[in-house]
């Protein structure tokens, strides 16, 4: 992203455009469920009725639906928190076709055949804010976005190593020695077809709920599983985590204003503009107060991970860029994440300072390599919607997920069964496992992934 390309998008100069005549706006984006959860009772156009804390239904697929490996899914809405559930789920199979470079002079990708070149498997959560239809839009498109992102790069992945021009000219002797001095390898071109993908996604969400006249973001969690290895890609406080029999392993990293702090501050000291002279980008250990002007107190900025001291100036007093602590962190007073999809029309409330700019809709994405994995029969994946995390640690799911398994071996339904004991055990009931009296009042979804047999489960979108 140039610096250029920055001041054009965010920091407009000299007089504004003339207003464009209003488009015809489109129709608002409809609230649904999950397709997989059709026929399991959960309402697919208008909101739970059970919303008391006390009954709040768990959703999971109907017994005889099948998701992908074998995979088990559960959800329960907010407790009032929101109308909807602002969560969204979508999982199925991923068909990459094959392309080559064509021969007519434009020199376009031609498809040469329908069928599948190569599959895989695509797991998803996305937890709204502001509304559900952001989620809605990421749940109904992210596959697709990144579906064309990885045909875009099929024939590089296939070849022993990826080549240096996709049209098979060789242009300099050496070009595969600079590809293998730069360390490329087959997994880095799935990652830039999931950052891709992420990037492309952002976009559509942006200018369809422009187009309908709706606000609102979401965090994005994916699993994406191509030749052998899960790719595991996070915008957001959502969480994944590997659970062996003496193993628990974090599969992603949450982002939000606390641990992203010196890029956000970075991007304000860059572009003081953003911050339209309402905000600091200072951190100091709490908001300052007009009794401390004039007086030495610890601080950082952008370029410092530990703390130093500064003479209170009357700057200082204004509200923190980054403010609150933990879950309370919030980013310019607004919002709990740093990373997401969406969000493109959210101000600072009566401002006109935009929360984008410090935004980014670029995932980090973990790969684990299944083949030198050799997973055991109850090795499993666990995603889920920061609901779940901020009540339960990951050693705490871990333990659940190693007391559940062993003694439902027989259940075909067993994961969906164990997501659904998760999220109980969130609910500070009488007969949940956990019993420290936590209860989560967000919406929770989680998928549990069985990593044993991987790829031999049913397809299911």
């Amino acid at each position: 992203m140039s610096a250029d390309w920055f001041r054009r998008r965010f920091l407009p100069r000299g007089p504004l455009p003339a207003p464009r005549p209003p488009r015809p706006r489109a129709s608002p984006v409809p609230y649904r469920r999950p397709r997989f959860l059709r026929g399991s009772g959960s309402s697919s156009g208008t909101a739970d009725a059970s919303r008391r804390p006390d009954a709040r239904p768990v959703r999971s697929p109907v017994r005889g639906r099948s998701l992908p490996w074998n995979a088990g899914y559960a959800e329960i809405i907010n407790a009032e928190k929101s109308e909807f559930n602002e969560d969204q789920a979508a999982c199925g199979k991923l068909c990459i076709r094959r392309c080559e470079f064509g021969v007519e002079e434009d020199q376009e990708w031609l498809t040469l055949c329908s069928e599948e070149f190569l599959t895989g498997h695509y797991w998803a959560l996305f937890d709204g804010h502001g509304g559900p239809a952001a989620a809605i839009l990421a749940a109904n498109t992210l596959h697709s976005c990144l579906r064309r992102q990885l045909e875009a790069v099929v024939e590089g992945m296939v070849a022993t190593q990826p080549p240096m021009h996709l049209s098979g000219h060789c242009i300099c002797p050496s070009d595969p020695q600079f590809v293998e001095e730069k360390g490329i390898r087959t997994e880095d071109l799935v990652i830039g077809a999931l950052e891709s993908a992420f990037q492309e996604c952002d976009e559509v969400i942006g200018r369809e709920l422009e187009a309908s006249g709706q606000v609102g973001g979401c965090t994005a969690l994916v699993a994406v599983s191509l030749k052998g290895k899960l790719y595991v890609a996070n915008a957001g406080d959502s969480r994944a985590i590997l659970v062996r029999r003496d193993e628990v392993r974090p599969l992603s990293s949450e982002f939000t204003p606390e641990t992203e702090r010196q890029r956000i501050q970075q991007l304000a000291f860059i572009y003081p503009e953003l911050l339209a002279g309402e905000f600091t980008r200072l951190e100091f250990p709490r908001r300052l107060k007009g009794d401390d002007l004039g007086q030495k107190v610890l601080f950082r900025d952008h370029h410092m991970s530990g703390w130093s001291y500064k003479c209170v100036e009357k700057s200082d007093l204004k509200y923190p860029l980054i403010h609150g602590q933990g879950r309370q962190a919030r980013l310019l007073g607004t919002l709990a994440v740093s990373r997401g999809l969406g969000d493109h029309q959210l101000r600072v409330l009566d401002t006109n300072i935009q929360l984008k700019p410090f935004l980014l809709s670029v995932p980090q994405v973990t790969v684990l390599n299944m083949d030198q994995l050799e997973p055991q029969e109850e090795d499993v994946v666990v995603m889920a919607t920061d609901g779940l995390w901020d009540v339960l640690s990951n050693e705490q799911v871990a333990r659940l997920v190693r007391s559940f398994l062993p003694g439902n071996r027989e259940d075909p339904h067993r994961f969906s069964e164990l997501a659904k004991m998760l999220i109980r055990s969130t609910q500070g009931t009488d007969d949940s496992p956990i019993q420290e009296g936590q209860v989560s009042y967000d919406d929770v979804s989680v998928f549990v992934i069985p990593l044993h047999h991987q790829g031999q489960g049913h397809s299911s979108h």
